[in-house]
């Protein structure tokens, strides 16, 4: 189906008729050969059309549509308990179609990967589900699209599970493996059972050839660090690019056109020329220039701000790799090595396995593709390799690093003790109850019923922290008042007890807490434990407890949104409410917060202001006055955004 909307919109106005004749719905044989016989003003001019066109589409109304879907659907996954807008099923369709359609380099994985999720998100929500069932439905959804689109469901169970949940527990995984299999039942009942691609029947030629394909998985896993960082250095290049964000994808479009007038392969997914590498059929110049043209048109493509998938990408730019390698390693070892296509066919699982930083699922996703068993050892051998080599040069998957720029970190963990993070000196207490060890028995008492401490610590004549008496001695030693009156002074009755400094964590004193059974400790210097300066008590550290446990709720969701947001998305939080980014209109410049009274004419709350550039934040009180170049995060119903945001776009 891609194939024949590549050609259908590179055959050009003239030949509609004659598409229309051929049927539209009837797979071109080479999708490429329409743009061949264009002019090179149109081999340009139609990818920039079709980014003009997704561009404002994907700014208008759902910008998660905006390059791969992975990313998204890991984000909504992990920070918005699995709620994707129900738009972003169609939205998502529309706009990969037309970019991959009209010649973009991207690919349909992500897309299809994303409309599942969004769907099994959107049922999920109409079922009430809680959070944990509403994540795995999503998973289910991503499964059963990429399963149905590969004819793969063991791989793509495994992708959903790892990539998309991350978690492989028994409760998450059942229900992904059933959606797979459901889904691959169907698309197998509706178009036949067949591999994506058919390849010969390729085998290890040698023992040793082992060696080979693990040179391949270094090579492959360098290719996948290649794309990653391209990717992300040309987003840099178009994010300062000083055009409108709806207006970047055009640019990205005519720009991949001028790398498709060379090399008019890297237009659309290109699954016929990985097929030709598959089969041996491509020269190794016209391997290494598809493997350069690809990184940079696909790129070009996404960065942009383009709709569509880096799955496919990463097949090509593996199948050129191994196809390259593997015409001159079997030239050099004709009689111990297979044909260049079997290296096209074992480094296309690698440079996924390096992108994705998932092995497993690469192998088998490979292995489900193509139903060939026999290459396996090889493939398994370069996709670990390929892997290990990503890992160690790049941090991030392709996916990850995606989020990471966006201020997401899905895999920061806190510390399981939360009292770890939590310091002495945040919640000390000055002017700790002090008792000279001179003062007398009646005086002590005096203290301690005006007093509301438990804890008396008691200090010499220098001031120096000789130990405690607590209430509890006190109260045991009143009954005997009479006696004890003009004969015991505080310095008598003082013990020894444990202290804390303003450094300690809170986990500490917890334990102090428990082990001593006091509720109040003295904090001394830092450089003298002999210098009482505060006191710390127990009911702090549980309150202190108490409020970091409803932090790391409110920072799983909420803090790392307003970071996302930077990148111009709209994060929705449930319950119809959300978070989104707005440049100022002029309209705005110069007036206070209190004069725009956003609250109370739409409905909608400033969060915070990010300065000219993006660099300074700040929490803005109702007195700040709005500045060119600044950017109002702002917090609200949908609709309410989507009528401040028109406002924006219009400048009022």
């Amino acid at each position: 189906m891609i194939r024949a909307v590549t050609a259908f919109a590179f055959e050009g106005l003239d030949g509609l008729g004659a598409m229309l004749d051929a049927g539209l719905l009837r797979e071109a044989e080479d999708p490429i050969a329409p743009a061949r016989e264009l002019a090179w003003t149109w081999r340009i001019a139609i990818p920039a059309i079709g980014g003009a066109v997704v561009g404002p589409l994907v700014w208008l109304f759902a910008r998660e549509a905006r390059g791969d879907g992975v990313p998204e659907v890991m984000k909504a996954v992990a920070l918005r308990g699995g709620i994707i807008r129900p738009r972003i099923a169609g939205l998502k369709a529309l706009t990969s179609a037309i970019t991959i359609g009209s010649g973009g380099s991207a690919g349909s994985e992500g897309t299809i990967v994303q409309i599942g999720a969004s769907m099994g998100s959107t049922l999920g929500q109409l079922l009430g589900l809680k959070v944990r069932e509403l994540r795995t439905l999503v998973a289910c959804g991503a499964a059963a699209g990429l399963s149905a689109t590969f004819n793969a469901p063991i791989a793509s169970a495994l992708f959903a599970a790892e990539i998309v949940v991350g978690d492989f527990g028994v409760s998450n995984f059942s229900p992904i493996v059933i959606a797979s299999v459901v889904a691959t039942i169907v698309s197998r009942w509706a178009l036949g059972n067949h591999a994506a691609f058919p390849v010969p029947p390729y085998e290890i030629v040698s023992p040793l050839e082992v060696f080979p394909y693990m040179v391949a998985g270094v090579v492959a896993g360098l290719v996948g660090v290649a794309f990653i960082r391209t990717l992300s250095f040309t987003e840099d290049r178009f994010a300062a690019v000083p055009l409108p964000e709806w207006g970047k994808a055009a640019l990205g479009g005519a720009l991949t056109g001028l790398v498709a007038l060379a090399l008019p392969q890297v237009y659309g997914v290109g699954y016929t020329s990985v097929g030709a590498a598959l089969a041996g059929k491509l020269a190794a110049g016209t391997l290494g220039a598809l493997l350069v043209g690809k990184l940079v048109a696909t790129s070009l493509t996404l960065a942009s701000g383009g709709s569509g998938g880096v799955f496919a990408p990463s097949l090509f730019l593996g199948a050129m790799t191994g196809g390259f390698l593997g015409h001159y390693i079997h030239a050099w070892f004709p009689d111990a090595t297979a044909t260049s296509g079997a290296y096209a066919l074992v480094t296309m699982g690698a440079v996924v396995a390096a992108t994705t930083h998932a092995p497993i699922s690469a192998i088998l996703i490979i292995f489900e593709m193509t139903q060939t068993i026999d290459i396996i050892p090889g493939l398994m051998a370069a996709c670990v390799l390929s892997t290990v080599v990503s890992q160690r040069l790049s941090r991030d998957s392709i996916y990850t690093t995606k989020l990471r720029r966006q201020g997401v970190d899905i895999f920061t963990q806190d510390d399981p003790n939360a009292l770890k993070q939590l310091f002495v000196r945040d919640e000390m207490q000055p002017e700790p109850e002090v008792v000279p060890a001179n003062a007398r028995f009646e005086a002590l008492l005096d203290l301690v019923v005006q007093s509301h401490h438990s804890q008396f610590f008691v200090v010499d004549e220098g001031g120096r922290l000789l130990g405690a008496i607590s209430l509890d001695e006190v109260r045991r030693l009143i009954y005997d008042r009479e006696a004890l009156s003009g004969v015991v002074v505080a310095g008598d009755l003082v013990e020894r007890k444990p202290v804390l400094k303003p450094s300690d964590d809170l986990d500490l004193a917890s334990r102090l807490f428990t082990a001593s059974r006091m509720d109040e400790i003295a904090v001394v210097a830092e450089d003298d434990p002999t210098k009482i300066v505060a006191t710390l008590r127990e009911r702090a550290v549980v309150e202190a407890h108490g409020r970091e446990m409803m932090r790391r709720d409110l920072a799983g969701g909420l803090s790392a949104n307003v970071s996302a947001v930077a990148q111009g998305g709209r994060v929705h939080l449930g319950a119809g409410y959300a978070l989104q980014q707005i440049v100022a209109p002029p309209s705005a410049f110069g007036r206070s917060l209190s004069d725009l009274d956003l609250r109370q004419r739409l409905g909608v709350q400033v969060v915070l202001i990010r300065e000219i550039g993006g660099k300074h934040v700040r929490v803005p009180g109702a007195a700040d006055v709005v500045r060119e170049g600044d950017a109002l995060v702002v917090a609200g119903t949908n609709a309410a955004l989507d009528t401040l945001e028109q406002l924006s776009v219009a400048g009022v």
